[in-house]
């Protein structure tokens, strides 16, 4: 027996087939069971699930992406760069927003729900259940087995939370990257910004460079320290890396390679700064010998599609969705609604999750808003509606709580006029949610959540 939570090894020729095979909602219903474990930091499991399949992430390509907010956006440029340029691009990312296939796209398309349910039925063979993996374990060496058999040529990693300990560090990437720094998941990765800033600096590996786009000094001295350490080579946004806005365009002036008006298929002012860094990060897999041409540098980011982030869904009236779960993130998108649209009113749709700095996300998006509907979408961490509201009272502004996403939106929307804005805010869980109440065809869920 393999050591802490494995059985003999799930190769190729041992691939569960036939009619006792796991249905997709089997699947996904025993993963979800996996919750119960929490959260579990530490590597060896997912090495060792990993070890079980012939260690099938070693010898591939990577790019591995941490931070607090804008990872998702970043990897979804840097990917839809690099699949532009004709390559088979790996995508990895967390949580989803509707379908669980979701965290696992080749190419833009998500994994097959008969081969997902393939990959869990051999992981679970694999595993003792006597010492059983966390959800993201199991996932994280899911999403590796994967690119390996399907034969990506570069996979893009976005970190589940931290890094140092996070189940994707199993990894050795050709580029490492941490987009900022601020407060969340102080739980688990520290209260303040300096150990979350060591949790996060856990991805850089020894000889494998880091850009980041992080501009407090404590942080960026430590990074710089702990990248000299490891003769790992260290870059910065702002520094060695620099760009220009312009309305939805960039000017980019990088490494090598200097662009002009650049056009970002996601929107927001937020995504200037992200786009620089996917493009730093294009650059230096350049340097390591993946060529690049500019047509595709454009098209790739003019392309680039990361739903729930500023999401334009409607336009009469103007309804918009965003993921922004902590107070970075909503400082962010405040910034980004004030600076890109125009309206009368703006009505907040408002779920977030109780794990969260609830008080602080409030406080970042609530002031900006003339009527607030307190809800929550369908999951276990969801705060209550009434819980927000008290939260929200000293801020005095007007509203009401919903039980449920589905009410609160049909209350927004009967209220809203033509020229106002309906914001759908406070978590992916609540974006996610939204979609498949507003399109449940296109955005159909998982019967198991």
């Amino acid at each position: 027996r393999f050591p802490c939570a494995v059985r003999r090894p799930g190769t190729t020729r041992n691939r569960v087939m036939g009619k006792n095979r796991m249905s997709y909602e089997q699947a996904v219903e025993y993963l979800y069971s996996l919750q119960k474990y929490g959260i579990k930091f530490g590597l060896s499991k997912t090495s060792n699930l990993l070890k079980a399949f012939g260690n099938p992430h070693r010898g591939q390509r990577y790019v591995h992406i941490a931070g607090t907010n804008g990872k998702g956006s970043v990897a979804a440029m840097v990917e839809s760069i690099l699949r532009t340029s004709g390559l088979k691009v790996g995508f990895y990312s967390s949580p989803h927003l509707v379908r669980f296939t979701e965290r696992f796209r080749i190419n833009g398309k998500e994994i097959a729900p008969e081969t997902a349910a393939g990959l869990v039925e051999e992981l679970r063979r694999a595993m003792d259940p006597t010492q059983p993996p966390t959800f993201f374990e199991v996932t994280t060496a899911m999403g590796l087995i994967y690119f390996a058999r399907e034969g990506v040529d570069i996979g893009v990693m976005e970190v589940g939370m931290g890094g140092r300990l996070d189940a994707t560090n199993v990894i050795r990437p050709d580029v490492s990257v941490i987009t900022n720094i601020s407060l969340d998941h102080q739980a688990f990765l520290g209260n303040t910004l300096m150990e979350i800033a060591r949790e996060k600096a856990g991805i850089i590996k020894k000889g494998t460079g880091l850009v980041t786009a992080a501009t407090q000094p404590r942080v960026l001295e430590f990074f710089s320290r702990t990248c000299f350490e490891k003769k790992a080579p260290f870059w910065r946004l702002g520094k060695d890396i620099r760009y220009r806005a312009a309305g939805n365009r960039i000017h980019y002036y990088g490494f090598e390679r200097k662009l002009q008006n650049l056009e970002l298929g996601l929107a927001g002012t937020y995504q200037h700064r992200n786009a620089a860094l996917a493009l730093s990060v294009i650059e230096l897999l350049e340097r390591n010998g993946i060529p690049m041409v500019e047509t595709a540098i454009r098209q790739g980011l003019k392309n680039a599609h990361w739903p729930g982030r500023l999401q334009v869904v409607s336009r009469d009236p103007l309804l918009i969705l965003d993921g922004a779960h902590n107070p970075g993130a909503v400082r962010c998108l405040s910034e980004a609604v004030r600076a890109g649209f125009q309206y009368k009113r703006l009505l907040l749709v408002l779920g977030v999750m109780a794990d969260k700095d609830v008080g602080g996300v409030l406080q970042g998006i609530v002031p900006m808003a003339d009527y607030v509907f307190f809800t929550r979408p369908e999951y276990y961490r969801a705060a209550a509606p009434e819980t927000l509201m008290q939260a929200a009272s000293s801020l005095g502004k007007p509203g009401e709580t919903q039980p449920t996403l589905a009410k609160a939106l049909e209350r927004a929307r009967a209220m809203a006029r033509r020229e106002d804005l309906i914001l759908v805010t406070g978590s992916l869980f609540t974006v996610g949610e939204t979609m498949a109440v507003l399109d449940p065809e296109t955005h159909k869920p998982d019967r198991i959540r």
